[in-house]
């Protein structure tokens, strides 16, 4: 029987913008079909959570310009159970309402926190960990984050350190690192002591509600001012008037990295969060000069290790391309190197400079 007390929080508020120009404001990643199974990365990340957690506990946390996206993806949330945010104000903001909402519902609730844009390969594996995620956090007053095997020296994740061992897999946190350059990504690889931050976490209500009174008060002031009005009709017209006036951090500086009461559990489920096109080259399948084509159709001569996104029915025929990003998105064609990819966010900021929201 499932534990009726536990939950899951889906945050789906993010617009993607190392994915354009395929992922776009109006369609960020989070709704895209990447990997052409019927189902975009929110609809898989809701799938893998079903088997643990009650579907009438399964919050997700978006924007309010993303609410029609979400019902259309999600038909089975109910509406009480979609948490629009007025305004873009990162993760710590974003949890607090939805450990405070939760806790309005159950004051004795353990949550699972979760991306809607990570891919997870081993399922059973993912299943057995939150489960034991989960039962720890239960047992102990303890933030849990979930940590990575590294598997080369990525300088685009959060690194944590493990310390003293508290159960099998599951050690405290002596140091986060965020995102090192890559002479030191390697020295934390070869090191041992080190695991990719996943982004994923589990608490219980009680426990992170605590940690933003503690580390985040001007976060937490925000949201006392509305007890009483969490989980009634009065909850959105506060949100509306107090969320946009929270600072916008995330969990991991407001309250991560401050906590004395931090926990990792090292987890095996095969992860990627794909935030990159990189990424999604790593993991997608290659054809035999390695390169990956996404729906679209490549005439390929003396061209390794690209990746071709392409939307509509038009043919790619390139010729002497090596370790290239090429996406097509209709109106936007981007044509960038591989090594340079971590510049498309400045590309998004230079397009707005230059064409306003046309492109974007």
């Amino acid at each position: 029987m499932e534990n009726q007390h536990r939950f899951c929080v889906i945050m789906c508020g993010g617009i993607g913008s190392r994915f354009w120009p395929y992922s776009r404001a109006d369609r960020p990643k989070q709704f895209i079909d990447f990997l052409g199974t019927g189902r975009s990365l929110l609809q898989m990340s809701y799938d893998r959570i079903l088997p643990l957690v009650p579907k009438e506990n399964i919050i997700i946390v978006t924007n309010e310009a993303y609410a029609p996206l979400v019902r259309e993806q999600l038909p089975e949330i109910a509406d009480e159970s979609i948490l629009l945010e007025p305004a873009r104000r990162n993760t710590a903001p974003c949890i607090a309402w939805a450990a405070y909402h939760i806790s309005a519902r159950d004051p004795q609730a353990s949550m699972i926190v979760t991306p809607s844009d990570h891919l997870i390969t081993n399922e059973r594996e993912f299943e057995q960990s939150i489960r034991r995620g989960f039962e720890f956090v239960e047992t102990h007053d303890a933030l849990l984050t979930l940590g990575i095997t590294p598997t080369r020296p990525e300088t685009g994740y959060g690194y944590i350190q493990v310390g003293d061992e508290v159960e099998t897999d599951i050690n405290r946190v002596k140091t986060f690192t965020e995102k090192p350059d890559k002479e030191l990504a390697k020295v934390f690889l070869e090191s041992g002591e080190f695991f990719w931050n996943s982004g994923i976490f589990l608490w219980s209500a009680k426990t992170i509600c605590n940690a933003l009174h503690e580390h985040a008060p001007e976060i937490a002031a925000k949201f006392d001012e509305g007890i009483g009005v969490f989980g009634t009709d009065r909850e959105t017209a506060f949100i509306e008037t107090n969320f946009p006036a929270c600072l916008s951090i995330s969990i991991d500086f407001a309250v991560m990295e401050k906590a004395h009461n931090v926990c990792v559990e090292t987890v095996r489920f095969g992860w990627n969060d794909l935030g990159t096109w990189s990424a999604l080259y790593d993991m997608s399948p290659k054809n035999r000069d390695a390169n990956v084509t996404q729906n679209c159709s490549v005439l390929s001569y003396n061209s390794r290790g690209n990746i071709f996104a392409v939307r509509g029915d038009k043919l790619v025929v390139v010729e002497g391309l090596e370790d290239y990003i090429v996406a097509d998105s209709g109106d936007v064609l981007l044509i960038c190197p591989k090594a340079e990819e971590q510049r498309i966010k400045q590309m998004v900021n230079d397009a707005k400079m230059s064409f306003g929201e046309k492109y974007l």
